[in-house]
């Protein structure tokens, strides 16, 4: 197996070795990855180091060898490197870049300048930049710009933190999650205080949540169930 990283600033991730398949993420430039089967056509399966996440990308935006080392978080909305000449969106890392998002202490303030810079970005099952993303990695990525790392999915999400009993105790940053009558964790938003929630549902968008769950703010209909809340720093 070779280890290497995304060499563009968005790699699709797809289910399958082609480009008909879905697509179940997306890999931010600079993160680190392991080549883990042989590789198909134009596509390798690779597993992201951050959060092993397993696809198939396009072999051309994997550069192997590991040539990267010391990666530090971009905290801005739009990164701009001066030696690669390209777009980089929130979230991607960089030898050697001037700002470490672990060195900054997560709190309210730092949450909100980040999450306002993602309001109205459209939704794209899989996506996790400003491009298109989804509610679970609208929540990913927002989380590790604050040096605080948390799985892909929002099934996968809500088994760490700490529980709180009401929502009336729940500060900015804590995540709120929903379920189907089924009882499985299908949707996850930010919490901005105990009656406003960030969230990737057709566009990253703030809403009303109680304590049955979230209210569109446009329209007035209720469209996610809370099943529970959860802390995270």
């Amino acid at each position: 197996m070779q280890n290497g990283f995304c060499n563009v600033p968005l790699a699709v991730v797809y289910a399958l070795p082609h480009y008909g398949s879905e697509l179940v993420n997306q890999l931010l430039y600079g993160e680190e990855v392991t080549v883990t089967d042989t590789p198909q056509g134009l596509f390798c399966k690779v597993r992201g180091h951050y959060d092993g996440y397993e696809g198939w990308v396009q072999k051309t935006q994997v550069e192997l060898a590991n040539k990267k080392a010391g990666a530090a978080l971009v905290q801005t909305a739009i990164a701009w490197d001066a030696a690669l000449k390209m777009w980089l969106p929130m979230g991607s890392e960089l030898q050697g870049a001037a700002n470490d998002a672990t060195a900054l202490p997560a709190n309210e303030s730092l949450l909100r300048g980040i999450v306002m810079q993602w309001l109205n970005a459209p939704y794209l099952w899989g996506g996790r930049s400003v491009l298109g993303v989804d509610c679970s990695g609208f929540a990913q990525v927002v989380f590790k710009m604050m040096g605080i790392a948390l799985p892909r999915d929002a099934r996968q999400q809500v088994q760490l933190g700490t529980a709180l009993n009401f929502l009336q105790e729940a500060k900015c940053g804590d995540l709120a999650f929903f379920d189907n009558e089924q009882g499985d964790i299908i949707h996850v938003g930010i919490l901005l205080n105990d009656a406003e929630i960030i969230h990737a549902a057709g566009k990253v968008r703030i809403d009303k949540i109680d304590n049955a769950g979230i209210v569109n703010s446009s329209t007035g209909l209720r469209t996610h169930r809370l099943r529970i809340v959860k802390r995270y720093f």
